[in-house]
């Protein structure tokens, strides 16, 4: 009889030569444990998705009320569906004005490539201007966004009008034009191994997208739903976008996308023609219930308040001479090694050891740090004290 593993190989499609191979069963609060009953201590929790732990009771019931209730009715947007409804008025009570109106999807990339059509759509133009070392997703359009020959190799070519810029960098925002649909921008950038955008640079960036036309669209689907310490990176900044894109941490678990921006600039996807973006799965019930559940326990639970102080006793307990740099804000952290052979063998002693981590697509030789929200200072010491030991095990 095969084992999960052998039948992971043979039947599921694999994204890489050598994938983790670990097998878990069970996952609650900050803790994944494994077939053999061993818990783990869940550091990048899914990669920013599950910022109130896995499976949250408020979240676990608000699943199962709904899926007792009704689950898929119909294409996103032709019924009246009180989960997407209730989800959608809850975004608008936390965002600002302009933010009031909200397209549900399935996942972060889904929510990319809405926007990018309502950009060209409501400005009528097709210029898109992207960072260096921006991850936005996988599907055509959204890695269209990326500037990177080693991930995009063999599955160009993409589309055609998009110019890239250095993050954090004031001159490049010239290249902005009135030929430019929508900048797309993650104020702290996620795969590139949480590079932080500068106060100067995100005011500068906005009054720039004002002067041309230009829509101002901000990737939140990881630094989203209180992981950088405020439920919203954007205000760090004292600057509002005005179209915001959400996924990973706004499901408690489930998979969830949305692009937000005014009824205003929405209302073109309606109409000339109509149906102008559709999806069938997008809102569905479940996971609008879950997404709301979780949004309730964030802002219930004062959870945000705590992240920024949380995020600090990482900085202050992880001090070590292998340790090049500590970047990031709230619960959104990169430990930056010399290289990513150390970094790696860091990780796999980690993981040995009961704490799972990982590195970054852009950054490799940095360690990610982004547990569930909910982690106590307790669970970051022991966190701490097991990377500490592996570094020194490793590095000396």
């Amino acid at each position: 009889m095969l084992t999960q593993r052998q039948l992971f190989l043979q039947h599921n499609a694999q994204t890489s030569p050598e994938p983790l191979m670990l097998e878990f069963v069970k996952a609650k609060g900050v803790y994944i444990y494994d077939a053999a009953g061993k818990k783990h201590l869940d550091l990048i929790a899914g990669i920013g998705v599950s910022n109130v732990g896995h499976c949250h009771p408020a979240v676990v019931e608000a699943i199962q009320k709904q899926a007792e209730t009704y689950m898929h009715l119909m294409v996103y947007g032709e019924y009246v569906q009180s989960p997407q409804v209730n989800f959608a008025k809850a975004l608008a009570d936390i965002l600002p004005p302009n933010l009031s109106c909200t397209y549900f999807l399935n996942s972060g990339t889904e929510a990319v490539e809405g926007a990018m059509k309502l950009a060209k759509r409501y400005t009528g133009r097709k210029g898109f201007i992207a960072c260096k070392n921006a991850y936005h997703g996988s599907t055509q359009g959204a890695e269209s966004l990326m500037e990177s020959d080693s991930y995009s190799s063999g599955y160009g070519p993409f589309l055609p009008h998009v110019s890239f810029i250095e993050h954090n960098n004031i001159a490049d925002l010239e290249k902005i034009t009135a030929e430019i649909a929508a900048v797309f921008i993650e104020p702290i950038q996620g795969e590139a191994g949480i590079c932080v955008a500068d106060l100067s640079y995100m005011q500068a960036l906005r009054k720039k997208c004002d002067e041309t036309g230009t829509l101002l669209t901000f990737d939140e689907i990881q630094s989203g739903f209180g992981r950088s310490g405020k439920m919203f990176a954007f205000e760090h900044y004292q600057v509002v976008p005005d179209v915001l894109l959400l996924a990973k941490g706004i499901g408690g678990g489930m998979p969830i996308g949305a692009f937000i921006s005014s009824l205003e600039i929405m209302s073109v996807l309606s109409h000339t023609p109509i149906l102008g973006h559709m999806t069938t799965f997008g809102g569905h019930p479940v996971c609008c219930a879950a997404g709301l559940a979780t949004l309730r326990t964030l802002v219930d639970g004062h959870i945000v308040d705590e992240v920024e102080q949380k995020g600090q006793l990482f900085k202050q307990l992880l001090q070590h001479p292998a340790i090049k740099e500590i970047r990031g804000k709230g619960l959104m952290l990169a430990i930056e090694f010399e290289n990513f052979e150390l970094n790696k063998k860091i990780i796999d002693a980690c993981i040995l050891d009961g704490v799972l981590s990982d590195w970054f697509l852009h950054c490799s030789n940095s360690m990610r740090i982004a547990p569930p929200l909910i982690i106590t200072n307790e669970e970051i010491e022991e966190a701490c004290a097991i990377i500490l030991k592996n570094i020194n095990l490793v590095a000396g």
